[in-house]
């Protein structure tokens, strides 16, 4: 059974690219986070932002994406998952944004 996601595109206030999840990432749907990102990723090579905030549990085959393109996102989180992003290490690799809202 496949854990609710939902995945949307847009652009954030500055126009860049954003991919928005909703739910939650885990193994039941990894590969569709990793297709909807691999897609929403700018051709110019420019960042895009993945806003994670509205997502309650990622675990480690949702971080693993995240690694995997770490070179061409920037992550907007919550207070709930931004320890996990920086104890992982992915803080390190790639912006990661605390939006506290």
């Amino acid at each position: 059974m496949t854990t609710p996601l939902t995945l949307t595109t847009g652009q954030d206030a500055l126009g860049t690219p954003m991919l928005t999840a909703v739910g939650e990432i885990d193994m039941s749907n990894a590969e569709t986070f990793a297709a909807a990102i691999g897609a929403a990723v700018p051709v110019d090579g420019g960042p895009l932002v993945v806003d994670l905030t509205a997502v309650e549990y990622l675990d480690s085959a949702g971080l693993a994406t995240l690694f995997h393109h770490a070179d061409h996102v920037e992550v907007v989180t919550g207070p709930l998952l931004a320890p996990l992003l920086t104890v992982s290490g992915l803080a390190d690799l790639t912006t990661v944004r605390t939006n506290v809202s």
